[in-house]
């Protein structure tokens, strides 16, 4: 076949145009573009509202019931669940190999079957887990009165889902639209009522039904009732009796009627002003840039057109960072293929550089097509994928071309220069390539969060490889078979004669300083072997001492900072309001600080909310946020950071008394906390005293701060115990909890819909009656009999406190101690060792409790778990695909004694750059041992080859292959290193987290040319002399 596209130059180009056009149609046309790739998480989400309830009360009602009918499911890998007020959250991780659609049907029909949750708790919500694709907020802002900016957003919402394609849109910042029907007890007890008796009566008259058909000869005419209320005037006009005299009772002379809002404050603000959150996500194949573009256009228009005191703002814009990291990457990936064709121009004769570099396109469009049945988009890991195997996707047609230039330089003609010198090395370029492929496999199976989102790298280094294996072997030799020979050219170009004079120059000093070196390495092999592996104990050392310092995932910085408050369980919404302004008023004045001569700042904008977390989470008067949108990293000086700059935030905001937890957030990334010590066991008493021994074990440990833990002693509550004169009355205690719950909480007498929101209608008693305790002694409770008793005469009350979150591990409590690490200067390893020491010292005081490390200490565990598997996997593999072309047991240890060099050089490339070790580093090196063993697959080849073919002895084999193998060798390392070289010495925040896979790769593959042009020799040659020994010492006499 090789020679069949050689002489037929039409086939070899109409392949070629083939795979550009397919390629670039399908990148143009049928690819997403995203920041990161959506994924589907192998989780399954169970939530059960249950409103008015307690934490405890949800957990033994619902969360525990959740459990017990699910936790036997084959392919369960945890079970976990949060009991909170109001609702209770169930969430199953699926082990690896399971189908997590058939797992989700299982769960909902255990669900479904369950007929022991409250009557009160809504339906089950069950789902897998997906990664939200947001893709630009909008902000409505003024200074307004809610319902008049409710009004406003809503009418901006609906006319954004109206824009094509714009769908998915949610509301956040605001509170869930209520009718509240408040009674006095006085005027219940007047008419003698009950709040049941008038729900009921509600029920009754406020609805819509059908009411059959009229079949008549001009056809059928539906009849329906219509009498449904929907606003506060409908609700006032309802009915409830007729009085002695014959007049109506209606319902707004028995109780005050508000159409408003639920009673849980919430305030969200916008650079100072009430505002609302307009989320837009993007759903299918949409482009995040596409979508913010729309948006930012409807934006533009929109805001002349509102009135005056109302605002219209595009906030966290993920276009922008999307745009700015695509174009580093873009801009990467340009000068890296500049610069690995002015090398190939260097060492080999331009038309030849010209014809190998057109592989990368070639190989690049080859990659593309497959991408959307891949399921690969457009992201930072696809285009990251793509300059990864920028330089090593000519290593083949360097190889190969490199070759045909030496058949060339002996006189043959281009024709049969081309099929012979691509023949020569097909065996070993091609088992090269398969070697390569065979690395970066494992990554697609990857564990952890962050392998997850890198498991996107081989299915674009994969078949990019194999189209520019196809493309040297068919393509290329076509291209190169069909040049003119040296002696047909005109008189070279000055460029040409440059090209010539590198490479005489480059062969002369082969043989002056090579050769001779190679030579003295044969002849004093214990000194070299010595030097060889000391290289490799002083990285060794470096490492298991903690001098090179390993970081599971280092801090990147991020153009959004974050503040979290939570104060103590039942803080009244008017406090943690004002610790939110007083840190809201710390950003302005960092905001004034840092803003220049032309009147802007670092900091763009400045979103605080009291009483509600991000995205519409439940509302609680203890929790507020506040979030700095910065400048793009590119706008704004190096030396201002997020993590300076939330440094200065912490020292303005000052010490906050009464707080229980402030947290600080300004990097992207983040795999979990960098200390999360899991504590797990029945007893809350002595899971909280572990957790405080826990929590000053930390305080005592440099570069630890921000300690907190997932335990919050809840809101004050009061306890009812039944007397024994309720028991006489006929009272049980479920009728006791009814009513005070209906009293108190309210009931839910109706969900109607108006326009697109839900809208609660709750029964309840007066505000004024709730809050006093003198007003819940004296709450009536109605007997059987029809007769009303003080609450106080059928209850003892007693006092208690409830936990605000109750969460649990596969069915036992858990309580979590968190913290941050100074990572720029503390030895994470080290803190890891003491925290494992001192936590098993602590819970061997406490019978029933047990530890783990969660967070990123967990991802790490697991992360290093794949890695082993797969490096085992890869050597296996790579020996395997080694021994079949040598034919031989030993040659392929001899091939890759090259790999551990691979790694120290990875890590010698990371103390250059002054970075510490990551996860990513290590993801880097895996992918290194496949691509580190190609340089010395091809030199072995052509020792075997000089040995078999010309007969040489086995020194001269060795050192002739030496020298003629150098300059492919130094040439695939160069374009490799070359390729990567853009990014790996990328400044900007968008470059950050991929930088430590390109140094290990790049560095790892520059840096080992040296071992693979020495090592692999020496070890060829000794192991040829041992085996010579071995025959002659077994050889009859």
């Amino acid at each position: 076949m090789i020679s069949w596209f050689a002489r037929n130059t039409v086939a070899a180009n109409l392949l070629m145009f083939v795979i550009l056009i397919a390629g670039s149609y399908t990148m143009w046309q049928r690819v997403t573009v995203e920041t990161f790739p959506s994924i589907e998480f192998d989780y399954i989400n169970v939530s059960v509202p249950f409103r008015g309830s307690t934490p405890e009360e949800v957990e033994q009602t619902v969360s525990t019931r959740i459990e017990e009918a699910v936790y036997d499911l084959e392919g369960i890998k945890e079970l976990s669940s949060s009991s909170s007020e109001g609702i209770g959250r169930v969430t199953i991780e699926v082990e690896d190999g399971y189908n997590v659609k058939d797992l989700l049907d299982q769960v909902k029909s255990r669900v479904d079957a369950l007929n022991t949750l409250p009557l009160e708790a809504e339906q089950p919500i069950i789902s897998q887990s997906i990664r939200r694709r947001e893709a630009i907020s909008v902000v409505v802002s003024g200074d307004l009165p809610e319902k008049e900016l409710r009004r406003y957003g809503e009418i901006i919402q609906q006319e954004i889902a109206s824009l094509p394609g714009l769908s998915q849109i949610e509301t956040s910042g605001v509170r869930s639209y209520e009718i509240a029907i408040e009674f006095r007890q006085d005027k219940l007890n007047e008419y003698n009522l009950t709040l049941q008796d008038v729900a009921n009566a509600v029920n009754q008259r406020s609805l819509d039904l059908s009411a059959g058909q009229v079949r008549s000869d001009r056809g059928d005419i539906l009849l329906r009732l219509k009498g449904q209320s929907y606003t506060r005037d409908g609700f006032t006009q309802i009915p409830i009796l007729t009085r002695p005299d014959g007049t109506i009772l209606e319902l707004g002379d028995l109780a005050d009627i508000r159409d408003g809002f639920e009673e849980e404050s919430i305030n969200t603000r916008f650079d100072g002003k009430p505002s609302i959150e307009l989320e837009i996500y993007r759903t299918g194949t949409q482009s995040t840039i596409d979508v913010s573009k729309r948006v930012i256009d409807y934006v533009e228009s929109k805001e002349s057109k509102l009135p005056a005191g109302v605002s219209l703002s595009v906030w966290r814009d993920r276009s922008e960072p999307l745009e700015a990291r695509l174009s580093t990457l873009v801009s990467s990936a340009v000068q890296g293929g500049v610069l690995v064709i002015l090398l190939l121009a260097l060492f080999l004769r331009p038309s030849i550089a010209m014809w190998v570099s057109l592989g990368i396109p070639i190989a690049f469009a080859g990659g593309m097509i497959f991408m959307p049945e891949l399921g690969i988009s457009v992201n930072l890991i696809s285009l990251f994928a793509f300059i990864l195997v920028l330089g090593i996707v000519v290593d083949d047609a360097i190889v190969t071309g490199e070759n045909i230039y030496n058949h060339l330089n002996k006189g043959d003609k281009p024709l049969d220069a081309a099929i012979n010198g691509t023949k020569e090395v097909a065996v070993p370029v091609t088992f090269g390539v398969i070697t390569t492929m065979v690395a970066f496999l494992p990554l697609a199976f990857m564990g952890g969060g962050w392998g997850v989102f890198y498991s996107q790298i081989p299915y674009i280094v994969i078949p990019v490889l194999i189209f520019s294996l196809i493309e040297s072997k068919l393509i290329l030799p076509a291209h190169i078979g069909h040049t003119k020979q040296r002696s047909e050219l005109k008189e070279p170009n000055k460029i040409v004669q440059y090209q010539q004079k590198f490479a005489k120059g480059f062969e002369k000093a082969i043989l002056k300083f090579y050769k001779p070196l190679l030579a003295f390495v044969l002849h004093r092999w214990q000194l070299s072997l010595v030097i060889f592996v000391g290289i490799l104990l002083i990285v060794w050392a470096t490492i298991s001492s903690g001098i090179t310092r390993f970081v599971y995932f280092p801090r990147i910085q991020s153009e959004i900072a974050r503040v979290s408050l939570q104060m103590p369980e039942g803080t009244p919404f008017e406090v943690t309001d004002t610790y939110i302004e007083r840190i809201t008023e710390a950003a302005l004045k960092l905001q004034e600080k840092y803003r220049t001569d032309e009147g802007e700042s670092v900091i763009e904008h400045i979103f605080s909310s009291s009483g509600s977390t991000w995205g519409g989470g439940s509302a609680s008067s203890n929790i507020g946020r506040v979030m700095l949108e910065m400048m793009p990293p590119e706008k704004r000086d190096e030396s201002i950071t997020s993590t300076s700059l939330v440094a200065e935030w912490r020292e303005l905001i000052g010490p906050l008394p009464g707080v229980e937890t402030l947290t600080f957030r300004a990097e992207i990334g983040r795999s979990g906390d960098p200390v999360d010590v899991q504590l797990r066991g029945s007893d809350i008493t002595r899971l909280n005293a572990a957790a405080q021994e826990v929590k000053d074990s930390l305080s005592k440990v440099s570069g630890v701060f921000d300690i907190a833990d997932s335990f919050s002693k809840g809101k004050q509550e009061i306890q009812f115990k039944l007397k024994p004169q309720a028991e006489t009355l006929g009272i049980s205690l479920s009728d006791l909890a009814r009513q005070v719950r209906s009293s108190y909480f309210g009931v839910e007498v109706q969900r109607i819909q108006r326009g697109r929101e839900d809208v609660r209608v709750m029964l309840r008693l007066a505000q004024e009656e709730r809050g006093s305790l003198e007003g819940l002694n004296s709450l009536l409770i109605n007997t059987p009999s029809g007769g009303k008793i003080p609450l106080a005469q059928l209850a003892e009350l007693s006092y208690g406190k409830s936990p605000a979150s109750i969460y649990r591990i596969n069915r036992q409590r858990t309580l979590n101690i968190t913290a941050d690490v100074d990572k720029e200067s503390a030895d994470i390893e080290a803190i890891k060792r003491r925290i494992i020491s001192d936590a098993e010292a602590i819970v061997a005081n406490y019978p029933g409790v047990a530890f783990s490390l969660e967070g990123e200490a967990r991802e790490q565990e697991e992360s290093n778990t794949s890695l082993l598997i797969s490096l085992g996997f890869v050597l296996f593999v790579i020996y395997i695909l080694l021994a079949i072309p040598f034919k031989s047991y030993v040659q392929p240890f001899v091939v890759m004694a090259v790999i551990p060099f691979g790694a120290a050089m990875a890590t010698i490339g990371h103390w250059i750059m002054g970075m510490p070790l990551s996860i990513m580093s290590m993801m880097g090196m895996l992918a290194l041992t496949g691509v580190v063993v190609n340089d010395s697959l091809v030199l072995v080849d052509y020792i075997n080859q000089q040995r078999r073919k010309n007969g040489e002895s086995l020194k001269d084999a060795v050192l002739h292959a030496g020298v003629r193998r150098l300059r492919p060798v130094m040439l695939t390392s160069l374009t490799t290193f070359a390729g990567l070289m853009p990014l790996i010495f990328e400044k900007s925040t968008q470059a950050q987290f991929l930088i430590p896979m390109g140094v290990s790769l790049g560095f790892g593959i520059l840096l080992s040319t040296m071992v693979t042009l020495v090592l692999v020799p020496l070890l060829y040659y000794k192991t040829a002399n041992l085996k010579h020994w071995a025959r002659g010492l077994f050889r009859p006499s």
